[in-house]
């Protein structure tokens, strides 16, 4: 079979490597492997921050020296960043679920949102995304135990009907106490913290899947998707459906005390509405 490329054959592979390599001459090459190597690394050692700095070096100097086909492109390393991240989330933390969904996750964000336009915020998406599953993993450290175990079965059952009832039964303990401990260590009662982190949660269901609103209500055992859209917006300022539309905001988070809070979402929502 003989190779060819725009209909003009090529007597080996050889001369079909080389016209490709003068139809895409990047003259950034070596800046882009070097940033690349950057990335990975802060990536896969949740320096969220400058993994967002980097990637955003990367994708400026590929819309600088991309002469033909830059959409097109930055698309394709865009999958294949997020597919190397997924494939880090299976090798280092043994969950080939989780990076499958991540994946496909990514790959529908991609296809639906990027533009000519925006590849940097679809590429600080996919990055908080990725930090979102790794952070999951960490385990809360607060002085009372009970407390931490309470945040981790929280964290395990957020898509279920949550009460203080069935959790302070699950502990052996009165709904009372629990409900005074948890406050006492976290600043935040139990409802209200089962409501954070299921907005928390939502919100990656409203950037990363095609579900409608209504669904994602339910999804997290709201009473009606109006009771949803008013504790959403108490948190994040915004409805489900202006966070749905605009890559252009940050991620609400909840700090339990003794976190370190990241400073990229407030640095990054400033960059955006400037």
């Amino acid at each position: 079979m003989q190779l060819a490329y725009d209909g003009q054959p090529f007597t080996s592979t050889e001369a079909f490597i080389h016209e490709l390599e003068q139809k895409y001459n990047y003259g950034g090459i070596e800046f882009f492997f070097a940033k690349e190597k950057k990335l990975l690394q802060h990536l896969f050692l949740l320096e969220g921050e400058e993994a967002h700095q980097v990637v955003q070096e990367i994708i400026e100097s590929m819309q600088e020296h991309i002469e033909e086909d830059k959409f097109t492109m930055i698309k394709y390393y865009l999958i294949t960043l997020s597919s190397i991240m997924a494939r880090n989330l299976e090798s280092d933390y043994d969950n080939s679920s989780k990076a499958f969904t991540f994946n496909v996750s990514c790959f529908m964000l991609i296809d639906s949102k990027l533009n000519d336009r925006n590849a940097i915020e679809v590429a600080d998406e996919i990055i908080e995304f990725y930090m979102h599953v790794l952070m999951k993993k960490k385990r809360p450290a607060l002085l009372h135990n009970t407390v931490n175990n309470v945040i981790l079965h929280i964290d395990k059952r957020i898509e279920s009907a949550l009460t203080v009832e069935e959790i302070a039964k699950q502990f052996n303990i009165s709904a009372s106490h629990l409900s005074r401990i948890f406050r006492e260590h976290t600043g935040s009662t139990l409802v209200e913290y089962i409501n954070i982190r299921k907005v928390e949660e939502s919100q990656y269901h409203l950037r990363f899947s095609d579900k409608k609103i209504a669904e994602i209500s339910d999804k997290f055992f709201f009473c009606n998707q109006s009771y949803f859209t008013r504790i959403f917006k108490k948190y994040t300022g915004r409805t489900p459906r202006e966070f749905r539309s605009s890559l252009a905001g940050e991620y609400y988070k909840f700090t339990l005390p003794g976190e370190k809070s990241s400073q990229w979402t407030v640095n990054r929502c400033n960059q955006v509405t400037m």
